[in-house]
């Protein structure tokens, strides 16, 4: 004769209703996440705003060689091309009527476009906002980051 024992399988009773997470715990798990939240979500704007302010300034290196070109004789810009710089930054990417088409023997008049015109996104900094370009002057300047950004060419 076999005997069969059957074995049972009990909690301890000191374990019994523990098997989920208890209210404060959970509590305590938001307010961290929040602690995190706070510190976090203000680096992140500050991050961005750098990051637009860094892209911003190397459109307008670009645009300013866009404008005077380098020491290069290939890459002389709108001005050592034409003679004098654009009276507008659309300029750098339609030929005014104004100005004569680009003669390869005397090496004078528009040679352009100059710069990427893509979508027009050009004439805007990293912020939306439209450049100050003032060819008297000869600066470019973006405001959309609340703080004026100014170079000279």
């Amino acid at each position: 004769m076999t005997i069969i024992r059957a074995v049972v399988c009990r909690q301890s009773p000191s374990r019994q209703g523990e098997d989920g997470f208890t209210l404060i715990e959970l509590v305590m798990v938001i307010v961290l996440l929040g602690i995190v939240a706070a510190v976090a979500i203000p680096m992140m704007g500050s991050f961005l705003g750098s990051s637009k302010t860094v892209a911003t300034k190397e459109e307008m290196r670009r645009l300013a060689r866009a404008i005077a070109g380098n020491d290069d004789a290939s890459d002389r810009g709108f001005q050592g091309d034409v003679g004098y710089p654009p009276s507008a930054l659309v300029d750098l990417t339609r030929k005014p009527d104004s100005i004569t088409a680009w003669n390869a023997f005397t090496h004078v008049g528009w040679k352009g476009p100059y710069i990427d015109s893509t979508n027009g996104d050009y004439l805007k900094d990293a912020w939306g906002t439209g450049y100050v370009y003032t060819p008297v002057a000869r600066t470019l300047q973006s405001n959309g980051s609340g703080s004026p950004i100014t170079i000279t060419f």
